[in-house]
């Protein structure tokens, strides 16, 4: 395999020595797993199929295929390609799991260059293909639960939205201080499913964007298409940061129903004074709690709409604590309790937006670049410039592709989690399995890539259940 190149004889043990020498080595054997993940849901393959490539077609090394396939698997496996594709572009394992092509010379095609890959992020940035983005990861999500349940729909979903703060370095365009975050942010909004930890969409706004701003119009579009593939009805939750006429209103005339969390006010509390007082007696060892449905109309609101007002009591005496929820479903439909159990289930969704930030740490670092081929990206702003547009649908682009690589990272988890039995994060599916050691031998047409024997009941439960899973075809 090539000469050896001493490294390092350890003092802490003479005898142990490093060397570095030019064989099919890799750290990063999951990869294979996650190309599994995506040929089981056909979504990359389909991306690519729906994309708009401005590029000549005669110029093209590297189709749109293989460079989504580089870039979600470098996301997946925890690499940045503008720092890190360069130094990976031989790896084995990236080399056999990026490319389209087939047979143990895979082995021997190398990654597209970080240039060729940013050139990626251009070309999603074309408002059609940024919608189609929006598209594949509805699609991606639908395709998991669908697989997990023979086919079938849900007939309620929980829908939660909810803001993602993404700190930027420098001044991108849209980003801007935010004083409630203390830095520099973008703040988009991100449709999941809590109950299930599948992300549907996601809409890049600038940093100092209210809560609400542009909520109305993502929620519709979100409805509207997970109503098609995913559930009978969508059920929207919301914290405090949302709720205003315009926003449930609107959720009113559509007929989607919503559970949201309300700021507390004065005439609130002063509704609710009567049932917030603690009942008499000792306090119990374990706190009571107990939710009583009022009817309320804000000062900005056309109409009264259902509260339910939440009162917890304190083990050390002093007054209970309460909060209050504003709700389009109706009290013969949910009792109060009802509806409190199901917006607690809300904790289920942070937990895997705090995954999607802590894991794939999305940079979304796009500088303004005048480049012809990106002209008609979308305009956030109609007063900037060209270029800043760009810079911003290119951010937006990368967000998308974010989600996406996490998507396909929560069917391999899944996948383990229903194998197993028990619960599994990220980081345990990347300890235990993304990033196995492997070394890869060709040998005539036959490409081998070797593991430790130790983590093999990883991989097979895995394999095994997307097996089990009843995937639709390719483009359905």
């Amino acid at each position: 395999m090539g000469e050896s190149e001493h490294l390092l004889t350890a003092r802490f043990n003479r005898s142990l020595q490093v060397e570095a020498r030019d064989e099919r080595l890799s750290g990063d054997g999951g990869a294979v797993l996650l190309r599994e993940a995506m040929e089981r849901s056909g979504i990359v393959a389909d991306l690519a199929d729906w994309l708009e490539d401005p590029r000549d077609p005669d110029l093209i090394t590297y189709t749109p295929a293989d460079l989504l396939r580089t870039r979600l698997l470098l996301m997946g496996q925890g690499w940045r390609h503008g720092q890190d594709v360069d130094r990976l572009r031989h790896d084995p394992a990236f080399c056999v799991t990026a490319t389209g092509h087939r047979g143990a010379e895979t082995l021997d095609i190398a990654l597209p260059s970080q240039s060729t890959v940013s050139r990626l992020d251009g070309i999603l940035a074309r408002p059609a293909n940024n919608r189609r983005l929006s598209e594949a990861l509805m699609a991606l999500a639908s395709r998991r639960l669908k697989a997990s349940r023979k086919g079938r729909r849900k007939r309620r979903l929980a829908i939660d939205i909810d803001g993602l703060p993404i700190a930027v370095a420098g001044r991108q365009p849209g980003s801007a201080f935010n004083g409630h975050y203390k830095m520099r942010i973008y703040d988009p909004l991100i449709a999941s499913v809590g109950a299930t930890g599948d992300m549907l969409d996601a809409c890049l706004r600038a940093g100092n964007a209210g809560s609400a701003d542009g909520a109305l119009a993502f929620i519709r579009d979100v409805v509207a298409r997970a109503e098609q593939q995913l559930c009978q009805v969508g059920v929207i939750r919301i914290d405090a940061g949302f709720p205003g006429e315009e926003l449930l209103s609107g959720l009113e005339s559509d007929g989607t129903p919503y559970i949201a969390r309300m700021k507390p006010n004065a005439a609130l509390d002063r509704l609710s004074a009567p049932y917030r007082r603690r009942p008499a007696g000792r306090p119990p060892e374990e706190p009571r709690e107990w939710c009583l449905d009022l009817s309320y109309q804000a000062g900005s609101w056309a109409q009264p709409r259902r509260i339910i007002l939440v009162v917890t009591e304190q083990t050390d005496g002093d007054q209970p604590r309460a909060f209050y929820l504003v709700t389009s479903i109706a009290e013969e439909a949910k009792s109060a309790e009802e509806i409190l159990q199901l917006y607690r289930e809300r904790g289920t969704a942070e937990g895997h937006m705090g995954e999607v930030k802590a894991f794939l740490a999305p940079a979304l670092s796009s500088s303004p670049r005048p480049k012809s081929q990106y002209a008609g990206a979308p305009v956030y702003r109609a007063v900037d410039p060209p270029t800043e547009i760009d810079a911003f649908a290119r951010n937006e682009a990368v967000l998308k592709l974010n989600l996406i690589a996490y998507q396909l990272l929560h069917v391999a988890r899944t996948a383990m989690e229903a194998a197993t039995g028990t619960g599994v994060s990220l980081h345990r599916l990347q300890r235990a399995v993304l990033t196995t050691s492997a070394r890869f031998v060709r040998s005539g047409r036959r490409l081998s890539m070797i593991i430790e024997r130790r983590f093999a009941d990883f991989w097979q439960a895995i394999l095994a259940q997307l097996d089990r899973w009843s995937w639709a075809p390719p483009g359905a």
